[in-house]
């Protein structure tokens, strides 16, 4: 097997008696979408928020690429697209030009960032949002709009924390599409959610997590994912209770 495009290894990071990661091990894969689950609570954003730097581990390392993320280059960064807790995006200017400043941050050349700004406004049916202003779109179009940044600079890497929250079917299935067709193209996917029809329908992995710790994983392809998913975390309570 090839090398991870994301791996960690025994991370850990707490903040108090009930809360954080402990000894997390993780990979990703180019051309797979790995999904996360858990309850609400259960440690999905402080991991993502450990996998890309945004917080320090106590404990374990992350690599993207094969590179320590404490010392991997502009250029690796540059390859990774996320969206973590709430859409980043400047209220006072217009969802394009947010778009453009994001294309900019990601090291997209001048000359090719109206092309790709148009092909995401199209792909996640932006376009009639381009000149709003991205504070005045509604909740569930400022998701989009954090999305198709994330998604728009062909990223290596994808980390997605709850993305389809606030969305409607059809910018589900919008999004749903979109990462299919980057994880067709290479891109090694990871995604955080506690829909778990939603994630069956594109996973190639799922890991369960609960209470920190990651505690088994589910068939994307089974009858009743929805049974095992509450077996799993029920029997995990019941062991961390006795």
């Amino acid at each position: 097997m090839t090398e991870p495009r994301l791996r960690a290894e025994g991370l850990v990071r707490t903040f108090d008696r009930s809360a954080g990661i402990r000894g997390v091990d993780l990979t990703v894969q180019a051309g797979e979408i790995h999904a996360l689950v858990g309850l609400n609570g259960a440690g999905k954003t402080t991991l993502m928020r450990l996998l890309l730097g945004m917080l320090q581990p106590r404990a374990g390392f992350v690599e993207i690429e094969g590179l320590d993320i404490r010392v991997a280059p502009r250029r690796t960064w540059a390859g990774v697209g996320h969206l973590v807790e709430y859409p980043l995006a400047y209220g006072e200017l217009t969802s394009r030009a947010n778009l453009e400043l994001g294309a900019r941050l990601h090291g997209v050349a001048k000359e090719n960032i109206g092309a790709m700004v148009d092909a995401v406004l199209d792909e996640l049916n932006l376009r009639q949002y381009a000149s709003r202003r991205s504070g005045r779109l509604s909740l569930g179009n400022r998701q989009r709009l954090g999305l198709a940044s994330a998604l728009q600079h062909t990223p290596r890497l994808i980390v997605l924390d709850e993305p389809t929250n606030a969305l409607d079917p059809s910018g589900v299935i919008l999004v749903r599409e979109a990462l299919l067709r980057r994880a067709r193209a290479g891109a090694a996917v990871l995604v955080s959610s506690h829909h778990l029809d939603e994630v069956a329908r594109i996973a190639d992995r799922i890991t369960v997590i609960n209470a920190g710790r990651v505690i088994g994983s589910l068939d994307p392809g089974g009858v009743d994912i929805e049974r095992s998913f509450f077996e799993l975390v029920h029997t995990d309570d019941r062991v961390g209770v006795l």
